[in-house]
């Protein structure tokens, strides 16, 4: 193209084709000429004023940057806001160039104008993001001065602009250590780092600081943005989740029962110093081993079953040297949302208990022995006084030659020569040393014999004997012999009381039933029951109401002493003219084991 061309072309066609909107103002703020990118970003122009056009306005505008540009010949950039042809608000940047003649007057400026609406758009929620975000933002220079922050930094730390990072964050005169910032400013990559520091307030925060360089391709950025988020929550549960196991760890190392826990797989993770003289082994050497190896094999049972606790009152345990232990065991499967995250095992030594409660069944039977010889010593001594009584009366008749007296005095000493054999041999049956012979029976069964023995006499005597013997009662370790004797004694006294009665249908009840671990014996009558006086001697001495010629009053201690052999106690509730009720109890932890067994 020649270049007269280009220059025809230039004047007559550039002015429409620069990608901008052109406008030529007076000063009387006209516009004058206008492209046509102009016409279609603003709409209709010709004879209108310039803010007309451009913000809808009636009157001039108090900044104007035409106006400035026409006082002093030069030329000016703004940030401008207006609307379009559609009134539609619009962002844009305003190029104002001066047209000056040779004699200095600016009788037109030239406004190149160039659509940033939605650049603006975008930087106005740039900047709600970065005030709103929720964390503690901010922008810091290579000095470590922060420039900017944003919201939620302004009300942590107070107004921070200007000030050094290590000076807001940290109240420090001098660079964290582990300062994130600096190392981004070392090498431009993203780096972070758990930071500690304070309010304005002066309240501790925990916080994770991450800072990234904001000009990209640079080896060393001018500036860095820091994020830092508070995790003073999560270090506070850290800390109180530290401190909760520290203090588990020292509940389970002081406790006075062995624990011992496995992991998922059943390795053992925990075996306290208790369980350690337990079983005689250390916690380093059973690491890792199974822990089937130390619980008893009901729990194994119950596990395959499906179950997932079991609390055995009394089992046994091996230690290292084979010695059986023993122990109350509690073994539960801990489990989660139906998922299994380990085993833990609680045993409890039992041989100080079984120590103690051994002593005191022999302190309890020494104490029965000692009463009962009191009560001994008390029936020989009424016999000795009724022997004196005949003898003192055959003496008489002997000086009196008067045979009827004789006869009188021998009578009363053959019935006392009589008791006191028969004290003689109660009393040798009652001390004699005797062995339990325990075995698994059937409590019910032992009752029931007892019942079928008695019934006839119970019939002849026109009274009623019944039992009540519930089904589902467990088997027990009892001398079968002991006990029936016990029951024996116990209806026949029973028998005998509502024979005394004047009550015409006597009824004597045989019960047994369990209550939680304690087997019981009862037996009740609706006979003559116990007046103040025979309730004090009960169990105190050699007491019968039968009469001399029924019995020696050993039966009720004999009672006592199998019951108390059983490690069980004896108790009666009686109302004169009413009845009574004698009660066995036996708890079965205290029951003697089997002859057969290996275990008391």
């Amino acid at each position: 193209m020649p270049e007269t061309d280009l220059r025809n072309w230039l004047h007559t066609q550039l002015f429409e084709r620069v990608p901008a909107n052109i406008a030529i103002i007076d000063r009387d703020y006209r516009i004058v000429e206008a492209n046509q990118n102009f016409a279609e970003t603003f709409g209709e122009w010709k004879g209108k004023h310039c803010y007309e056009v451009y913000k809808g306005r009636s009157e001039h505008c108090e900044t104007c940057p035409a106006d400035q540009s026409f006082n002093d010949g030069k030329p000016r950039i703004n940030d401008e806001r207006g609307v379009d042809r559609f009134g539609k608000e619009s962002y844009y940047v305003v190029h104002v160039e001066p047209i000056v003649r040779d004699n200095g007057d600016v009788p037109f400026v030239i406004e190149m104008s160039h659509d940033v609406t939605e650049t603006h758009r975008l930087q106005r929620e740039y900047g709600f993001f970065f005030d709103r975000v929720p964390c503690l933002v901010s922008v810091i220079d290579r000095d470590f001065r922060i420039v900017r922050n944003n919201e939620l930094f302004q009300r942590t730390f107070g107004d921070a602009i200007g000030k050094q990072c290590h000076q807001v964050y940290a109240h420090a005169g001098s660079p964290c250590p582990d300062c994130p910032a600096r190392e981004t400013f070392a090498d431009g990559e993203i780096h972070a780092s758990p930071l500690a520091g304070a309010d304005q307030q002066g309240k501790v925060l925990h916080y994770i600081v991450t800072s990234a360089p904001i000009s990209r391709g640079e080896k060393r950025p001018s500036h860095v943005i820091a994020m830092a988020l508070d995790v003073s929550r999560a270090h506070g549960l850290e800390d109180q989740l530290k401190q909760a196991l520290a203090f588990q760890e020292k509940m389970i190392e002081n406790a006075i029962d062995g624990i011992i826990a496995a992991d998922a797989e059943g390795r053992v993770i925990i075996f306290n110093p208790f369980a350690e003289q337990l079983f005689k082994r250390s916690a380093e050497e059973v690491a890792g081993s199974p822990i089937a190896d130390f619980f008893p094999p009901e729990f194994a049972d119950e596990l395959s079953r499906g179950g997932t606790s079991i609390v055995l009152m009394e089992t046994k345990v091996r230690d290292r040297e084979g010695t059986l232990i023993p122990v109350r065991f509690h073994g539960v499967a801990l489990m989660s949302d139906g998922k299994r995250l380990g085993t833990a095992c609680f045993f409890r030594d039992l041989r100080d208990r079984k120590k103690l409660e051994q002593e005191r069944l022999d302190a309890e039977h020494l104490a029965a022995v000692v009463q009962t010889v009191a009560g001994m010593a008390h029936g020989v001594k009424n016999v000795l006084m009724g022997l004196e009584g005949g003898m003192y009366v055959v003496s008489s008749g002997l000086k009196k030659d008067d045979k009827v007296l004789v006869e009188k005095g021998w009578v009363m000493l053959e019935k006392n020569i009589k008791r006191i054999s028969g004290f003689a041999r109660d009393f040798l049956n009652f001390t004699k040393v005797r062995q339990l012979a325990a075995k698994r029976v059937d409590p019910n069964q032992v009752a029931r014999d007892v019942v079928e023995l008695y019934q006839d006499a119970a019939h002849h005597a026109g009274i009623e004997l019944r039992a009540s013997l519930p089904q589902g009662i467990a088997e027990a370790s009892l001398d079968p012999d002991g006990i029936h004797a016990c029951l024996s004694n116990l209806v026949s006294n029973a028998i005998d009381a509502c024979a005394a009665a004047d009550q015409k249908e006597g009824l004597v009840e045989v019960r047994t039933r369990e209550r939680g671990n304690v087997l019981v014996y009862e037996v009740a009558d609706n006979g003559c029951g116990l007046d103040d006086e025979a309730r004090q001697k009960v169990f105190a001495t050699v007491f019968s109401t039968k009469g001399s010629q029924k019995g020696t009053g050993l039966g009720l201690l004999v009672t006592r002493k199998i019951v108390h052999d059983h490690g069980g106690t004896v108790t009666f509730e009686s109302s004169y003219g009413e009845g009574s009720l004698f009660r066995m109890e036996f708890p079965r932890e205290r029951l003697p084991a089997p002859a057969n067994s290996d275990a008391r």
